[in-house]
């Protein structure tokens, strides 16, 4: 079978584990050079690109620390680099905006401190990452921004989070218009709770479980490899007629 992504490049954010790796490993088995960026763990990027390597894609990491303003420069000199000695360009194909950190600060917990973090890296990032890449991004390329069903359906716990995916929305919504005449596309994937190393503890407590599952309608937590299709179908010719939308893959969190 033909891969759907063969030729193409793509850069993926934070996806050392959890969602973001099984993003990168799904581009990569559809075809792409997969770049990946990692913070903390050098070593859950290192085993992402072996797993891609022995699954026969090809994948390279970078290290990028999106709390600080200064890295975003830095990240697309490297990406540059890499992209221009393995294809002799440093066209881009896929952007995928996924790279979070600790966002579950209650209202009673929040400081300027905290708010300024999750704000840096889960919106501040993502819009200078789309801007650095505008004349590197390829004319019908994709770009595609992990937002979260929590942008529609705010979480208590968690209002800076949920503000922040909110604006990763309607960046979204703005990117359509303006990437648009170069046919790119400009879409939102919005997962609802997933099954990640993340809430590994969160799920050690099976009252929390059931109270979770309850609100879900197919019953469960999604897979990391379920977000990861949807984001293969948007960076796909298949899915080249979608954009400016916010696409919701929670298994019916919001019914």
């Amino acid at each position: 079978m033909e891969q759907a992504l063969k030729g193409k490049t793509a850069l993926v954010t934070g996806a050392s584990r959890g969602i973001g790796r099984a993003i990168a490993e799904r581009l990569a088995k559809d075809g792409a050079t997969v770049a990946l960026t990692y913070n903390a763990s050098i070593s859950g990027a290192a085993e992402a690109v072996s797993a891609i390597e022995k699954a026969g894609g090809t994948a390279f990491a970078i290290h990028a620390d999106l709390l600080s303003p200064g890295t975003v420069p830095t990240l697309f000199e490297k990406l540059d680099e890499e992209f221009t000695k393995r294809n002799g360009s440093r066209a881009l194909d896929i952007l995928v905006n996924n790279a979070g950190n600790a966002g579950w600060v209650g209202f009673k917990d929040a400081t300027p401190d905290s708010w300024d973090a999750v704000i840096a890296v889960y919106a501040r990032a993502p819009f200078f990452i789309v801007q650095a890449a505008m004349s590197r991004l390829a004319d019908g390329g994709s770009i595609i921004n992990i937002s979260s069903a929590a942008a529609t359906k705010p979480v208590t716990a968690a209002p800076i989070y949920s503000m922040a995916k909110a604006a990763i929305n309607n960046l979204t919504h703005a990117l359509a218009s303006e990437v648009g005449p170069r046919g790119i596309t400009a879409n939102a994937v919005a997962p609802g709770f997933t099954r990640t190393d993340a809430n590994a503890a969160f799920r050690e407590n099976p009252e929390l479980v059931k109270a979770v599952e309850a609100q879900i309608a197919l019953g469960r937590f999604g897979e990391p490899l379920e977000i990861a299709a949807v984001v293969a179908f948007l960076a796909s010719d298949e899915g080249h007629w979608v954009t400016g939308q916010t696409i919701e893959a929670s298994g019916g969190y919001k019914l």
